[in-house]
Order: structure tokens, then C-alpha cells, then sequence
């Protein structure tokens, strides 16, 4: 399941940093339970009842403390995933081989899995085996996943802990197999992120959008991970057939300025849903505020918190903070909702067409579009047309040149469960704007290409563009014959206004980069390759 799923349950092991576990605690058991792995109940019990760290936490009823043992708090790594028989029917757990000498927190999801009656199945024993940790996995819940190439090298020759020796393709299979995972990305390594796991600046926020930690050009990981990102937006596809869109947050340095490899690995990436609330580690206020912006507008609806991991109890100087010390299990009786956010149109005479993907173990009773121009005075509702296979559509009615559009998509199912997307919904909406191309205004001019190097180039193109706005932005490659060969790009830009990607692939030639917006006219510029 991906991550900003509906969930029963977030687990923590407590050991190590308590003040940490403690915010967490109490701001995840207003939206799910929170199971806690201890030692000594009445230990913890004492602790969350303190003064210290935000004032006592006078309500347990939505905690569950399970005596077992484990290691470490690094839950993210080392617990199970939550998958789905046949996409929604029933939850199970699935356990990798944990990639550290640490036997009880390999055991520990099975005690887990015992204690809320939920199978767990296992890839610990050849032929199936599988070395793998939670931090080096991000997946869309519609079978695309992302690692890190350390799940190669982890199950390859140099592994330690592999049973069997794999190559890429067996590695795929097991994926498949066991996650339906059939479309597995995996990254180059970063140079300076000592543990390789692409949680420590990478995060998906929804099946199209990728949030991407960003360093000071040229410093530390900065360019390996450009690298990595430029691969993906010119050879991958989202599980929708179009370009992935990258959100930059910058990742901050030390209080003496420094990166890794000559500081700690601070990232904001490593932040956790919990159903309606994001857990999001701080570090230092003039960096805090800007990420918190940037997630807050990415994420509209959406409750995003801040807990602080780098003063008092500074975890992340052992390469891990919020997401590393939680990991959560989905819930039981899961209503899926996938949906592709309509883009900004140019269109004021033709209604606006949304599609949906539903599914219910029980099968889906309705679907309801909501939508609105103005959120205070509340959403229209129209109900969906069941085209089969758990697609429905409903259509929003035109609307004037200069409207902003929000809008959700609410299912039920047979057996009477309601859900929406995106889940915080009324508070929280997907939202497309209306302009107008014949006005003639400034914003109405042609997207700039301010910047195209190297040019010529044999592998990787970057381009700045400049008099966008917070526009939609389409790049792509064009041939001598007018094809559109390669998307570079398709949607918001990043801060710094730059795309890169691999042309490498391309045959020898020149060719004409094209960059559009809706509502604009478009600019070209020639390149050789």
C-alpha cells in the first residue's frame, strides 16, 4: 500500500530517545492506534504522563503496549509492510530479512502480527529470501516502487545477510510476487548517506509527485541525487503514464553550515503520514519554516507537524529521524481511491471530466464527485457513472476564465464504508485554475527558455525557464518530423525553475525542445544531440 493510505495502526519501539517518541505518540493516537513495543509498560506509562515534552499525555486509551523484545528503534527498517490479497481484500504483513545482526527486531513483526491477528508472510527463507529495509522503499500502491541500488548489492554477491544470490531480475520477481511490484525503480546510490536509504531525501506525496531533498549546487549529495532525479523524468512513467512531477525542499546544514560528509544527514523527506497528519522532523528555524511552507502548500488540508530532532535529542545524528522510527500498518477494510489531479486548462466551454479507479472488497455502492470555486461556501456534488472494471466519472460544468476549481472524490461501498480522496477532504482538495489565452496580458506571454546547456550534449540536458509563474509546465523533445519523442516534463516546476534530463539515449540528430503552458502560447529551442 502506498503511505498516504488509510491506516489502523502507527508502531514505535520505545528505547533510545523518549522525548522524541513521546510527541510522536501524541500527536499519532488522534488519528490511528498507536502500538508501542516495550520492556516495561508501567516505565513508558510514567514517562507519557510526565511533564516533560509537551505536558502529560492524560489519554492511553488508543495505545496498545506489546512486551517483546527487539534491538532498536529503527521500526521503519526492520517492521513489515502492509499488503493487500487481490488489491483490497485481506491485509497481511510481509517481512523482509532486516540487513543488520539484530535478531529480535527481525522477529518483531511477527509478534506483532500475533498480537493483532494479522498472517504475516516472509521472504526469510530461500528460495524465497529477500534482504530489504523499509527506508529503502517507497511505493504508489499501484505497483511502482523506488529504492536505492543498495537492494542489489544487499542480495547480490557482497551481500551478508542474503541466503541466495540474486540478480536484478530475481529480485524483481520476489517483488512481484510478494508485493505486485512490477514496475521497481532503483537509484544510484548517494556518495555521502552513509546507510543508503532513500527516505533520507526522498519522499512520494502522491502517485505523480516526487519530493526531492535539495542541497547548494554542487555540494554533497546534490549532484548524484540530480543525477538520479534526471534519470527518472527522462526514462520512468508514473503509474499514469505521465512524467513524474519533483517538489524541492531544501535540505538543511549544521549550525556551523556544513553537509554531509561533514555534518549529519539532515532531511525533511524522512516525514510520516498518519492518515490525516504529517509528522515532519525540524531542525533549525530558518530552515524549519520553509519546509513546513512547502509541505503545507503541497499538502493543502492536511495537518503537518513539526517535531524537533536535532537539538535536546539529536537522532539524527545517527542517520534517522520521524519516518525512520515508525512504520504503519494499513487498515483491514481498506476503500481505494486513485485519481489523477486534473491539470490548469484554457478551457471555459467544455465541462471537465474526472475519472476515478474504486475498489471494496464488497464492491462500490456510489461514487460522488464534490467540487467548488470558492471552498467557504461549500461543494456542489455530482454523482459518478460506474464504467466498469472500478472506473467511475462525473464531469464538472464549465467554468469562466480566471476560476480556481477544488475538488474530491468520495466512494461507498457496499457494505456501507465511506471514504474519501484525498483523505482530508473538505479540508483538503485536489485543485486545477481556468485561465484565459485570449486576454493578452503579460501572464499570457510564452514560458521562457532562458537557459539550455550543454548544447550540444551527449547525455544529460538542463534547461531553466523563466516567465512561468506557478503554471503547469509541458518540455518535451521534438524530431525533424515534428514527434514528440521524449517528456521531459509535465507540471509545476521546482523552485529553482531548472529540469534536468538523460538524452543520452536519443540517436544523433538535432531537435527542437518545445515548452508550453495552458495558458499560454508555446516557445521552442533548437538543440543537437
Amino acid at each position: 500500500m502506498a503511505e498516504w493510505e488509510e491506516v489502523q495502526s502507527l508502531v514505535v519501539t520505545w528505547t533510545g530517545f523518549p522525548g522524541i517518541l513521546k510527541q510522536i505518540v501524541r500527536h499519532a493516537v488522534e488519528e490511528c492506534e498507536v502500538i508501542i513495543a516495550c520492556e516495561d509498560q508501567d516505565e513508558v506509562i510514567q514517562y507519557l504522563q510526565n511533564a516533560e515534552h509537551g505536558g502529560p499525555l492524560d489519554e492511553l486509551g488508543n495505545i496498545t503496549f506489546v512486551n517483546a523484545a527487539f534491538n532498536s528503534i529503527w521500526a521503519r527498517d526492520y517492521f513489515a509492510e502492509s499488503i493487500y490479497a487481490n488489491e483490497v481484500d485481506s491485509l497481511l504483513l510481509l517481512d523482509w530479512i532486516y540487513n543488520r545482526p539484530r535478531p529480535d527486531d527481525d522477529l518483531l513483526s511477527d509478534a506483532i502480527g500475533d498480537e493483532r491477528g494479522i498472517v504475516v508472510y516472509s521472504t526469510t527463507q530461500a528460495p524465497y529470501d529477500l534482504v530489504h529495509t523499509g527506508g529503502n522503499f517507497m511505493c504508489d500502491g499501484a505497483g511502482t516502487a523506488f529504492s536505492s541500488e543498495l537492494v542489489l548489492d544487499e542480495n547480490g554477491a557482497s551481500g551478508s545477510f542474503n541466503q541466495t544470490v540474486r540478480d536484478e531480475a530475481g529480485i524483481d520477481s520476489i517483488m512481484e510476487q510478494f508485493m505486485g511490484v512490477d514496475h521497481y525503480i532503483k537509484m544510484t546510490t548517494l556518495p555521502y548517506d552513509g546507510i543508503h536509504h532513500i527516505d533520507m531525501h526522498m519522499k512520494l506525496l502522491d502517485e505523480e509527485t516526487l519530493l526531492v531533498g535539495q542541497f547548494p549546487e554542487g555540494q554533497s549529495d546534490g549532484p548524484q541525487m540530480e543525477e538520479n532525479i534526471a534519470a527518472i523524468l527522462g526514462q520512468e512513467t508514473s503509474c499514469f503514464g505521465t512524467p513524474y512531477r519533483v517538489v524541492r525542499i531544501p535540505m538543511p546544514p549544521s549550525a556551523s553550515g556544513n553537509f554531509a560528509p561533514d555534518a549529519s544527514y539532515r532531511t525533511y523527506a524522512n516525514n510520516v503520514f498518519i492518515n490525516r497528519k504529517v509528522l515532519v522532523p525540524l531542525y533549525r528555524t530558518e530552515y524549519d519554516t520553509t519546509a513546513l511552507r512547502i509541505l503545507r502548500a503541497e499538502l493543502p488540508g492536511y495537518d503537518v507537524v513539526g517535531i524537533d530532532c536535532d537539538s535536546e535529542q539529536n537522532i539524527i545524528s545517527q542517520s534517522g529521524a520521524i519516518h525512520c522510527i515508525t512504520k504503519t500498518i494499513g487498515v483491514a477494510d481498506p476503500l481505494l481511491i486513485r485519481h489523477q489531479p486534473l491539470a490548469d486548462t484554457d478551457q471555459t466551454m467544455e465541462p471537465y471530466v474526472v475519472n476515478a479507479y474504486l475498489r471494496h472488497r464488497s464492491g462500490i455502492a456510489s461514487a460522488t464527485l464534490f467540487w467548488t470555486t470558492d471552498t467557504s461556501n461549500g461543494f456542489a456534488s455530482a454523482p459518478m457513472v460506474d464504467l466498469g472494471d472500478g472506473h467511475w466519472s462525473a464531469a464538472i460544468p464549465p467554468q469562466v476564465a480566471g476560476s480556481d476549481v477544488h475538488y474530491y472524490v468520495q466512494g461507498m461501498s457496499n457494505s456501507g464504508k465511506v471514504q474519501v480522496r484525498p483523505i482530508v477532504a473538505p479540508q483538503g482538495w485536489w485543485r486545477f485554475r481556468v485561465f484565459d489565452i485570449t486576454s493578452g496580458s503579460a501572464e499570457m506571454a510564452p514560458p521562457i527558455i532562458a537557459e539550455v546547456f550543454p548544447n550540444p550534449t551527449s547525455s544529460v540536458l538542463v534547461t531553466t525557464m523563466s516567465g512561468v509563474g506557478d503554471a503547469r509546465v509541458r518540455l518535451t523533445l521534438e524530431d525533424a518530423l515534428g514527434r514528440t519523442v521524449l517528456r521531459l516534463h509535465d507540471g509545476v516546476l521546482p523552485q529553482d525553475r531548472r529540469v534536468m534530463v538523460d538524452i543520452g539515449t536519443l540517436p544523433a540528430g538535432p531537435y527542437l525542445l518545445v515548452a508550453g503552458t495552458n495558458r499560454a502560447r508555446s516557445s521552442a529551442r533548437v538543440i543537437k544531440r
